[in-house]
C-alpha cells in the first residue's frame, strides 16, 4: 500500500468520524465530505462546492484558503476561490480520484458555474470544511428551488379529452407542461378523460380527472335519493333541494299528495318540473300542474324520471330568469378536499319571465335556463362583454346585486354551504364505487373531478340546487350562424375567461410535484382550525416562479370548514361499515351471509330480534330495492338499501330518540364493538405468537423452508397455526369471543 493511499484512507476515516458526529448533532450527513478543520485565517465569502454522486445527496461544502497555493492550475481548472486563485480543483480532483479508487463515484460542481472539475493534481495548502447546519439548510433550499425550476415537465394524456380539449391545450401551454394528444405507451402524470373514469382502460398510475361511479351517482334519481337521505337526518340543513318524487315507483304517492294539497286549499295550484333521469342539456324536461299530465311511458318501457316542485319566484335581472353554473373541484375523497371556483357563469333565459300558468307552461325560453336550449332562440345575445348578453360572468351579476344593496357575502356563504352539504351527500356512495375499481392495496391511479353545480337564486336570495353535472361543458367556443344556414364555431371570451382558469388551476393543484398533507395529519385534526391545505398556499407562493401565472381561481372550502360541517358526515360512517363487511374486493353489494356477519359482529341480535328476523329484514329490503333498479345486474344489498336497514335497526334499538340520535347511537355502538373485536383479535395473535414453538414460528415465516413461497405449503402452514392456536388458546377467551 503506497503512502499516498494510506493518507487518503486516513482522510476518509476522518471524514466518516466527522459525519457520524454531525449525525449525532441532528445534521443529515449523507454524501458530505468533511475533512480537517480550517485555520484561523480564511478567505471571505468562499463559494460553495456541491458534491453529487451515486450514493450522495447534493450537499454544500466550503472551500477555504490558507496562504498562497504553490501548485499550478491545470489548463481546464480556471475557477477561483474568493479573490485568490486557490487550486480548489486540485483538492476536488484528488478527493474524487481517491474516492473512485475506493469504489465510490463522485462528480464535483462549483456552485454557479455548472462546470465539472476533473483532473490529476496535488496540493498542500487547502482545506475543505462543512458549512454550519444553518448554511446547509439554506443552501439546500436554494438548490431545491433550482431543481424545481428545472424539473421535467408534467405529462398530460389528452387523447380522450373531447369537448374540453381546446381549454385544456391552452392550460397546458400556460403551465409549460407536455401534452400527449395521441397518448403514449409510457405512463403519464395526468390522464384527462372526456366522459368517464373508464374512457382509458388499464391505467395503473398517475391521476385521472374522473372518479369511478360519478356519472351514476349524479344521475337525477340517485342524487335525489342521496339528498333525501340527508333530509331525513338533517331536514333544516338540506332544505335547499326542492321536494322530489321518483318516477315511476312513486307516481301513486305523488298523485295522492298533490290531490290532498288541493283538497285542503283550493287556491293552491303548484307547478312541477319533470326531468328525465339520464337527460342532459334540457332534453326531455317539461312542466306540469296536474299529475295526470305525467308522461310515464316511452314505448313499452316505463320512463325513469324525477318530478320536483318548480320554483315560482326566482330572482330576476332585466326581467329575465337566470341560473348560476359554478365549477367545483373534488380533489380527493380520502381526505375529503373540495375547492370552489371564485368565478362562474350565469345563463339567462331569452324571454321575460312570468309565473307559470296553463298558457305558458310550454314556453321553454321563459322557464328553462339551459344554454343548449336558449342558444336556439332568436333573442339569444352573444356578447364579448362579461356583464351583458345571455351568458355572463358570476362576478358581474354579483357586482350588480351589490350595487342594489344585496349582502353578497351572505349569498356567497350560503352557496358554499350548499356545495359542501351536497358533496357530503354523494361522497358515501362514491367511496363504494372507488373501492370497487381501485381496492386498497391494488395499483391504480388517484382521481379528481370538476363538477358543474347548477344553482338558482330565489327572490329572497336563498340558493336552490337544481342539479349537479358530472361532465360540465368546458367548451370555449359557441356555434354561430355566419350566413343563412351556415354555422361555425367562434370563440367565446366569457367561456374562455372562466373555463381556462378552472382547468389550469385544477392542473396546478394536481401537480404531482407539490407536497400533499398526509392522511394521518388530516385525521389527527391538523386542519381543523380553519387552516387551508398547505398545497394551495405553496402554489400561491410559487405563482411568480411558474411564469407569472395569476393567483389560484379555486378556493378551498373543505377541510377548511371542517368544524362547521363535519357533524353531517353520518352516512359516510355507515358506508365505512358497509365497505368493511363487503368482504370480496371489487364487490358493491352485501350478500346475506355478510349481512348476518355484520349483525353478529356488532351484536345487534337478541331475544327480541333473532337471526331469523335478520334474514327476513334482508330479504324484504333487498327485494324492494331490486324492484327500483331493474337494470341492476348484481344481486344483494347495495349501500342505499343498507342505509335503510341501518335506520330500521337504529329505530328498533333506540325507540325514544329522534332519527338522528338513533343513528348516532347505533353507529357508536357498532364502532365500539368493532374496535373491541379488533383488540381481542390482536391479543389472540400476540398470545398465539408467544405460545408457538420456535421451530413452527420459523417455518411459518418461511425462513427455513423455501418451498413455502408456493400457495399449498402456505395453506398447510396456516392451518397448522390455526389448529395450534385453538389448542393453546385459553378457554375463557374462546368463550368470550364466540358469545
Amino acid at each position: 500500500m503506497s503512502d499516498h493511499y494510506a493518507k487518503v484512507k486516513i482522510q476518509l476515516e476522518q471524514m466518516k468520524s466527522l459525519g457520524e458526529d454531525a449525525k449525532k448533532e441532528g445534521v443529515d450527513t449523507e454524501g458530505q465530505v468533511p475533512v480537517c478543520s480550517p485555520p484561523a485565517s480564511v478567505s471571505p465569502d468562499p463559494p460553495s462546492i456541491t458534491i453529487a454522486g451515486r450514493d450522495a445527496s447534493n450537499t454544500s461544502i466550503t472551500c477555504k484558503h490558507r496562504g498562497k497555493s504553490r501548485s499550478k492550475l491545470g489548463k481546464d481548472d480556471k475557477n477561483s476561490c474568493g479573490k485568490h486563485t486557490t487550486d480548489v480543483s486540485v483538492v476536488s480532483a484528488q478527493i474524487g480520484k481517491n474516492l473512485n479508487r475506493l469504489g465510490h463515484e463522485r462528480i464535483l460542481h462549483i456552485k454557479g458555474t455548472g462546470k465539472i472539475l476533473q483532473g490529476k493534481s496535488e496540493t498542500n495548502g487547502n482545506y475543505v470544511t462543512i458549512h454550519p447546519s444553518k448554511n446547509i439548510q439554506e443552501t439546500r433550499r436554494e438548490d431545491g428551488f433550482k431543481v424545481a425550476r428545472k424539473r421535467r415537465p408534467v405529462t398530460v394524456d389528452t387523447s380522450k379529452a373531447k369537448t374540453s380539449l381546446e381549454a385544456l391545450k391552452i392550460s397546458i401551454k400556460q403551465l409549460k407542461w407536455k401534452e400527449f394528444p395521441l397518448g403514449r405507451r409510457a405512463a403519464c402524470d395526468i390522464y384527462w378523460h372526456g366522459v368517464s373514469f373508464h374512457d382509458n382502460e388499464n391505467i395503473i398510475s398517475g391521476q385521472v380527472n374522473k372518479f369511478p361511479g360519478m356519472i351514476e351517482m349524479l344521475r337525477k334519481i340517485n342524487l335525489s335519493r342521496a339528498v333525501r337521505t340527508m333530509q331525513e337526518l338533517f331536514p333544516e340543513e338540506y332544505d335547499f333541494y326542492p321536494r322530489s318524487w321518483i318516477l315511476p315507483e312513486e307516481c301513486q304517492q305523488f298523485s295522492t299528495q298533490i290531490r290532498m294539497v288541493k283538497e285542503n286549499d283550493a287556491t293552491v295550484n303548484p307547478t312541477f318540473i319533470v326531468k328525465p333521469d339520464g337527460g342532459s342539456q334540457g332534453d326531455g324536461i317539461y312542466l306540469i300542474r296536474d299529475p295526470s299530465d305525467l308522461k310515464l311511458m316511452v314505448g313499452s318501457q316505463a320512463k325513469q324520471a324525477v318530478v320536483q316542485e318548480y320554483i315560482q319566484k326566482p330572482l330576476l335581472i332585466d326581467k329575465l330568469k337566470f341560473d348560476i353554473r359554478l365549477y367545483v373541484l373534488l380533489k380527493s375523497l380520502e381526505p375529503l378536499e373540495i375547492y370552489i371556483a371564485k368565478e362562474g357563469l350565469t345563463r339567462f333565459c331569452t324571454e321575460p319571465y312570468q309565473e307559470p300558468s296553463q298558457k305558458n307552461l310550454s314556453h321553454v325560453f321563459m322557464h328553462l335556463t339551459n344554454y343548449s336550449l336558449n342558444v336556439h332562440s332568436g333573442n339569444f345575445v352573444h356578447s364579448d362583454s362579461q356583464s351583458t348578453g345571455s351568458k355572463r360572468t358570476l362576478s358581474s351579476v354579483l357586482y350588480r346585486l351589490a350595487a342594489k344593496g344585496v349582502d353578497i357575502k351572505k349569498v356567497w356563504s350560503d352557496i358554499i354551504a350548499l356545495v359542501i352539504k351536497t358533496s357530503i351527500a354523494v361522497v358515501p356512495e362514491l367511496r363504494v364505487y372507488y373501492q370497487a375499481d381501485i381496492p386498497p392495496g391494488k395499483p391504480g391511479p388517484t382521481c379528481f373531478q370538476i363538477l358543474g353545480f347548477d344553482i338558482l337564486l330565489m327572490k329572497n336570495l336563498k340558493p336552490v340546487l337544481l342539479e349537479v353535472n358530472s361532465n360540465p361543458s368546458m367548451r370555449i367556443e359557441h356555434e354561430q350562424e355566419v350566413a343563412p344556414g351556415v354555422f361555425e364555431y367562434v370563440p367565446s371570451p366569457v367561456d374562455e375567461e372562466v373555463k381556462v382558469g378552472v382547468i389550469r388551476d385544477t392542473l396546478r393543484l394536481m401537480d404531482p410535484s407539490h407536497r400533499k398533507p398526509s392522511i394521518s395529519q388530516q385525521r389527527a385534526g391538523g386542519l381543523e382550525h380553519g387552516e387551508e391545505v398547505p398545497v394551495e398556499a405553496e402554489i400561491q407562493e410559487r405563482g411568480l416562479d411558474e411564469g407569472a401565472l395569476p393567483s389560484l381561481c379555486l378556493k378551498q372550502v373543505y377541510p377548511k370548514y371542517t368544524k362547521q360541517f363535519n357533524y353531517l358526515r353520518l352516512v359516510e360512517r355507515i358506508a365505512a361499515l358497509f365497505i368493511r363487511f363487503l368482504g370480496v374486493k371489487g364487490n358493491m353489494r352485501l350478500g346475506p351471509t355478510a349481512f348476518r356477519t355484520f349483525i353478529r359482529t356488532c351484536k345487534l341480535s337478541n331475544s327480541n330480534f333473532s337471526m331469523a328476523s335478520v334474514d327476513i329484514l334482508y330479504i324484504d329490503i333487498t327485494r324492494r330495492w331490486a324492484g327500483t333498479m331493474p337494470d341492476s345486474r348484481e344481486a344483494g344489498m347495495g349501500l342505499q338499501a343498507f342505509v335503510e336497514a341501518f335506520f330500521y335497526l337504529a329505530g328498533r334499538r333506540f325507540k325514544s330518540l329522534t332519527l338522528r340520535e338513533q343513528v348516532v347511537s347505533l353507529l357508536e355502538l357498532c364502532e365500539a364493538q368493532l374496535e373491541s373485536q379488533s383488540g381481542v383479535e390482536e391479543r389472540r395473535s400476540v398470545s398465539c405468537s408467544r405460545a408457538m414453538p420456535r421451530a413452527i414460528k420459523t417455518q411459518t415465516l418461511g425462513l427455513t423452508n423455501p418451498q413455502l413461497n408456493s400457495p399449498a405449503p402456505l395453506r398447510r402452514a396456516s392451518s397448522q397455526d390455526h389448529r395450534l392456536h385453538q389448542r393453546l388458546k385459553p378457554r375463557t377467551l374462546r368463550a368470550n369471543v364466540e358469545n
